[in-house]
């Protein structure tokens, strides 16, 4: 396992994309895991288990993981689902939990930092947001799957962003979800 990525779970309804990242890039790497209180709610409503992942699990309220530190060699960051706060956060630079304390210094470090926001439709504010994580360094991905595919399941659906989120961060895999042309 040569690689190593942070991903943290924020409080946006869509804890199945998390989910089924973290099974899938779990396989090939390091994970490290950040859940947000709001997210383990909305995870439990949504009857999605974050629980037995191939992940190391900080808690988002303590502040010295190593990753917090841009000394700290990864290979990038995922926040899946991000939520509009979480994305405000990054966007003014307020770095209060270790989820955007490490996607603060992911950006600082030029490493990719993938945010999958989830919500919709956007506000003004959240479309300037999006601007200025994308001007900080972010990639900005919204959960927004094809269908050229012609998914049959929910989890179709699922691995199509999934699969974009592996393929920015260089990560092979075998979701079957390339477009073969027409």
């Amino acid at each position: 396992m040569g690689k190593e990525f942070v991903v943290g779970v924020t409080g946006a309804s869509g804890i199945i994309y998390a989910r089924r990242l973290l099974d899938v890039l779990g396989e090939s790497a390091r994970v490290h895991l950040i859940i947000s209180e709001v997210a383990r709610e909305i995870a439990s409503f949504e009857d999605v288990n974050l629980d037995g992942c191939r992940a190391v699990y900080h808690d988002v309220r303590r502040m010295e993981a190593s990753f917090a530190s841009g000394s700290f060699r990864h290979n990038g960051m995922v926040i899946i689902p991000c939520s509009m706060k979480t994305l405000s956060s990054l966007a003014h630079g307020n770095a209060d939990n270790l989820i955007t304390r490490a996607a603060d210094v992911t950006l600082k470090e030029r490493r990719p930092c993938l945010l999958v926001l989830r919500e919709m439709p956007f506000n003004r504010v959240h479309l300037e947001n999006m601007l200025s994580a994308h001007d900080a360094g972010a990639t900005v991905m919204v959960a927004s799957p094809g269908f050229y595919h012609h998914p049959k399941t929910i989890t179709d659906l699922v691995d199509m962003v999934v699969a974009r989120v592996l393929d920015h961060l260089q990560v092979e895999h075998n979701l079957d979800v390339r477009w073969e042309g027409a």
